[in-house]
């Protein structure tokens, strides 16, 4: 039974939990009688959801015949979150190290009572000070990423190891239906899905 005042984060994380958890390559309207029974998502608003997710890289999606398909590896996700957490913390770095500069600046035109340039650092200088104000509220979105949480995050490796596993089965599973069903070759599926010849279980 669908829940009401789920939020939209709310809405995007359930959605992506029951692709790891049901490690499936799922269509639309799948997804609308899954979703509200096991997840609490409104069936209305499954599809809004789901594109907000493949926009954003954590599902990936494409048409096999006539139908679309839709599916999502956990290690992607974690990668995903990995790497924007890196970068915003480099351009955190990046940002104070400027606004160090432009303190430094602005000390040194105080100590010259240069009143025009001072008020030009100045300026300079609040917005550098907004800038990392932004970038930090963008760090704390993604607190669940800093040194602890991701400490915690890797304890969770084995279970989310055992997920790409569980999609591994399924996504050769489904390269043998599609196999039988469309008659496709299996490079042509890879190339469909974006299955490199390297890819097999998790060690």
């Amino acid at each position: 039974m669908s829940k009401k005042g789920v939020s939209a984060e709310e809405k995007r994380t359930r959605l992506l939990q029951l692709f790891y958890e049901k490690g499936e390559c799922f269509q639309l309207k799948e997804l609308e009688k899954i979703a509200p029974k096991e997840k609490g998502i409104v069936a209305g608003s499954v599809k809004e959801v789901l594109q907000n997710l493949v926009e954003n890289g954590l599902v990936d999606t494409d048409k096999i015949g006539t139908s679309i398909y839709y599916w999502a590896f956990p290690s992607k996700a974690f990668t995903l979150r990995k790497n924007q957490m890196q970068k915003l913390k480099q351009n955190t770095e990046e940002t104070i190290n400027k606004l160090k500069a432009m303190e430094d600046a602005l000390q040194a035109v105080k100590n010259t009572n240069d009143d025009n340039s001072y008020a030009n650092i100045l300026e300079e200088l609040n917005d550098k000070e907004m800038e990392l104000s932004a970038l930090k509220n963008q760090l704390k979105h993604y607190e669940e990423n800093d040194p602890v949480k991701f400490k915690e995050m890797l304890d969770k490796t084995e279970e989310l190891k055992n997920a790409a596993n569980r999609w591994t089965d399924n996504v050769f599973a489904v390269k043998s239906w599609c196999k039988k069903k469309f008659l496709m070759e299996d490079a042509v599926l890879n190339k469909q899905f974006g299955i490199s010849d390297e890819f097999d279980y998790v060690d």
